[in-house]
């Protein structure tokens, strides 16, 4: 078996998991989630724990194993507590700030570039320099947060661009041609 895929999933106080048919739905204070159950995985919950089984050995099904493990895992954290991408702008007049539903950014360019955000994640901008991506999917902030990266990649000859907070950059020196 998957070493991952065969390790119970703890289910927290105050967040409901229930397997209705193919799918796993979970429910906690923050929202609701569902996961599709890959034909061949089978899931029950016992005991305050959710435990997967797959009905043979193939590489694909012990693969899909694993994956249904962590991807259950992550939604009952997401529902309980959420998840948080925090991002800095680094540069000389380079900010961020919310624009209703978007993110807008001047990071030299000769426009603003506008970022619209999906529905259930949520971003706050503190000092125009610091970004907070928040929702209930892992998946789904993380995307956000590299889509917001893609924008100003971090240049490590200037130290300007959108990196992740605890991100190291180290300062690349330039050219040494002259002399």
């Amino acid at each position: 078996m998957s070493r991952i895929g065969r390790k119970p999933i703890s289910i927290p106080s105050g967040v409901d998991v229930r397997v209705d048919g193919g799918s796993v739905l979970v429910n906690g204070p923050l929202g609701k989630m569902e996961w599709s159950l890959f034909p061949g995985i089978h899931a029950e919950v016992d005991n305050g724990f959710v435990n997967l089984t797959r009905k043979n050995n193939s590489p694909k099904l012990r693969a899909m194993h694993g994956l249904t493990r962590v991807e259950i895992a992550n939604q009952i954290i997401g529902v309980k507590d959420g998840y948080q991408r925090n991002l800095e702008v680094m540069g000389v007049a380079y900010r961020a700030q919310i624009q209703g539903s978007s993110l807008s950014f001047t990071v030299g360019y000769a426009h603003p570039v506008s970022l619209e955000l999906p529905s259930g994640v949520e971003a706050t901008v503190d000092k125009q320099t610091m970004i907070a991506i928040k929702g209930i999917d892992k998946r789904v902030v993380s995307q956000v947060a590299a889509r917001i990266r893609e924008l100003k990649i971090p240049d490590v000859y200037k130290n300007k661009g959108i990196k992740y907070v605890g991100e190291v950059l180290r300062k690349k020196a330039g050219k040494s041609g002259k002399k």
